[in-house]
Parts: structure tokens; C-alpha cells; sequence
């Protein structure tokens, strides 16, 4: 293409156009890989109408079932396993201000998670124009509520698979009961929902060096970090927060074993 930057060495440039080449590849790889996504098969039908916890038009806790999450006219949905509560294994700092910061640290939501959902609450106004959106937790309602509240969300649609087997059933949930960050996608054809794709890379094993990048592709967070000389970082993790890494959460002690309503 003949482009060229201020100051830039021959070096520079002749590695830049090689770099170029790949990026095209890229490119192209990204998107044989969508087209035979969207040539899959009929994935199976959804074995049961599952009842969520959900507000209504008032703000007021109600009930929906999957097939009310289905916009007229819309008809595909697509699911985030939002991590709350967040995995037993996870000891990282939870939040140290509002109501969730008085949850005990296993019965908080994950910070990963968080940092993603952050990230999709602007998207989602968009999103939503043509497709729709879910964010599903495990928690009460009543706490997954207040953490949106605390985290300023105006956009993303929160919902609560307690007491169903959603989660279970779609690999958003280990066979201990431990919660997985899994995207699924559904498609409604008729009065017929079924199952289109999941994001089971999180699953598969990475190679070395990698996490398992499922969502990598809808991430703003670590493309951009991809971007950089820096690169993504290795010993870094998502906070809720980044004025100080504690090593143990800050929520007071009296409330660490007990419980919020």
C-alpha cells in the first residue's frame, strides 16, 4: 500500500509489511471460521423452558422463561455465564465498597468476569438493535441487582439461573457446582429453539503460554493489550479496582463468613 510513518527505518518497514501479510490472513482466517459457524448444522433442541429470576417492566422481581427472552422479531440469543459467585478457587480481592463488599469473598462475582461485562454493557445498547442479550449469574437476583447498581451498568439484561438447570445443562456450570465464564448462543426458528454454538474453547486444552481465549474475539480489553509492545500481560489479572492491590480483600472482617439480603 506505500504507507509509511515519521521516522520509520527500512527495517521498520520491510518487518511491517511482512506483519501486514499475516494480519490479512488473519482476516481472512476470522472469517472462513465465522461462515463455517454459520454453516453448522441444527444444533439440538433446547430440552426445557427454563424459568429464570428476572425484574419486570417495573423494576419489580419476577420470573421469565427462555422463550420470553426472545425479542419479537429477533431471533437469536445469545448467553454469558457471568461468574457469580465466582469460582472457589478464585481468592483474588473482591469489591471493598457497597453491598457486595459485604458478601462473603465465594459468594461474590468474579472479577474476569466483571472486566468483560463492563466492557459489553456499551456494545449492548447496539447489540441489541439486531440480536438478543443475556448476562446469567447463579446468585440471587437481589445481589447480582445491586453489584449492576454498584458498577454503574445501564445496558446489559441480568438474570439469575437459580434454581434451574441452565447453567448446568450448557456448560456454564461444572458438575461440582463450580461457575464457568461459557458463551452460548440459541436460535429461535418458530415455536423451536434450539442450541447453535458455544464457545467450547474454554474447554479445549491452550497452548503453552495461552489461556483459553474463548471469548477472544468479542474482548476489547486484551486485543487492544495485543496491540502493544507489552503484549498481553502474564502476571496481571482483572481487579474491580486499580488503585491498590491488596492481597486479601478489604470488606470488614464481621461480614466475611455471613450473609446480605
Amino acid at each position: 500500500m506505500g504507507l509509511t510513518f515519521p521516522g520509520e527505518s527500512a527495517q521498520y518497514r520491510t518487518a511491517r509489511d511482512r506483519l501486514l501479510d499475516e494480519e490479512i490472513e488473519l482476516r481472512r482466517a476470522m472469517e472462513r471460521v465465522a461462515e463455517t459457524r454459520r454453516r453448522l448444522p441444527p444444533g439440538g433442541v433446547v430440552p426445557d423452558d427454563y424459568v429464570f429470576q428476572s425484574t419486570d417492566a417495573d423494576g419489580a422481581l419476577a420470573h421469565v422463561r427462555l422463550s420470553e427472552l426472545f425479542a419479537s422479531g429477533k431471533d437469536s440469543l445469545i448467553t454469558y455465564s457471568f461468574m457469580f459467585p465466582r469460582h472457589s478457587e478464585d481468592h483474588a480481592p473482591g469489591p471493598k465498597t457497597g453491598r457486595t463488599a459485604l458478601l462473603p469473598l465465594a459468594e461474590g462475582p468474579c472479577s474476569a468476569c466483571t472486566a468483560l461485562l463492563d466492557q459489553l454493557d456499551g456494545a449492548v445498547e447496539h447489540l441489541t438493535d439486531r440480536v438478543n442479550f443475556v448476562a446469567v449469574a447463579k446468585a440471587p437476583l437481589p445481589h447480582v441487582l445491586h453489584f449492576a447498581e454498584e458498577r454503574g451498568w445501564r445496558h446489559l439484561r441480568l438474570i439469575s439461573s437459580e434454581g434451574n438447570s441452565f447453567k448446568r445443562d450448557y456448560h456454564g456450570e461444572d458438575i461440582n457446582g463450580e461457575q464457568q465464564p461459557m458463551v452460548n448462543v440459541f436460535h429461535r426458528d418458530g415455536d423451536v429453539i434450539r442450541h447453535f454454538w458455544g464457545s467450547e474453547m474454554l474447554y479445549a486444552a491452550a497452548d503453552a503460554g495461552q489461556d483459553p481465549r474463548h471469548t477472544g474475539t468479542i474482548e476489547p480489553l486484551f486485543n487492544l493489550f495485543d496491540l502493544t509492545p507489552e503484549g498481553r500481560p502474564t502476571d496481571w489479572e482483572e481487579q474491580f479496582d486499580y488503585s491498590s492491590h491488596p492481597l486479601v480483600s478489604e470488606q470488614p472482617e464481621e461480614f466475611r463468613d455471613g450473609t446480605v439480603t
